[in-house]
């Protein structure tokens, strides 16, 4: 039995136009996000979904009915752990606040490595790892076959991409689509960050692969 994921980041934002750490807080789309999230939707209209899972934040869910509309029928389900890492007391600021104390390319990688014990106020590495994991093993489980949409976000969409392939984290650029095909419970990564909005990495950022134990 084969089952896909077609993974979309939301479309960009206002916090993300201003370099501004979202997390679980919320900001809408930009006049550009909002296009670009049209060009994502008019790319999948032709995809078959069998069901449409979004994070619960406004930007994705947005970004979601906006897809959905090229899929007459098909209910998107709000799931609440597919919402992003929480950056505690630095979201709503700039990122280069949190650079300044803690850099991305050191952050990232003690996150998705389960060490971090998170910022003051957020989520820890390890709480959020176990999230993602168990949100995609429940998705899954709930559709063996068919071809499954899921709208998210940056940080938590890469990290269960990385979870397939160890490695550097790759960037996701806003409203950019990301494919998993899993084949009797394997997986393999088909497509990884495909830009269709033209987005580029305004709001994308890599970082390295986590050190080892």
């Amino acid at each position: 039995m084969t089952f896909t994921l077609t993974l979309v980041r939301h479309g960009q934002t206002h916090f993300n136009a201003r370099a501004i750490l979202q997390g679980s807080s919320n900001s809408p789309l930009t006049r550009a996000g909002r296009e670009g999230v049209r060009t994502t939707a008019r790319h999948l209209a032709a995809s078959t979904f069998t069901a449409a899972y979004s994070s619960p934040s406004g930007r994705a869910v947005t970004t979601a009915v906006e897809i959905l509309r090229h899929h007459d029928g098909l209910r998107l389900q709000v799931d609440a752990d597919l919402r992003e890492y929480d950056f505690g007391s630095f979201e709503r600021r700039p990122e280069r606040q949190l650079e300044a104390v803690e850099p991305w390319a050191a952050l990232i990688p003690a996150v998705l490595a389960g060490r971090h014990p998170g910022l003051p106020d957020g989520e820890s590495g390890a709480a959020f790892m176990a999230r993602v994991a168990a949100t995609f093993d429940r998705i899954a489980a709930a559709h063996p076959e068919g071809e499954v949409l899921v709208v998210g976000h940056g940080l938590a969409l890469g990290a269960y991409l990385w979870t397939l392939q160890l490695g550097p984290l790759v960037p996701l650029p806003n409203a950019s689509v990301s494919t998993v095909r899993i084949t009797d419970g394997v997986p393999e990564l088909v497509e990884v960050g495909l830009d269709v909005a033209g987005h580029g990495r305004l709001s994308a950022r890599p970082a390295p692969a986590p050190l080892p134990a």
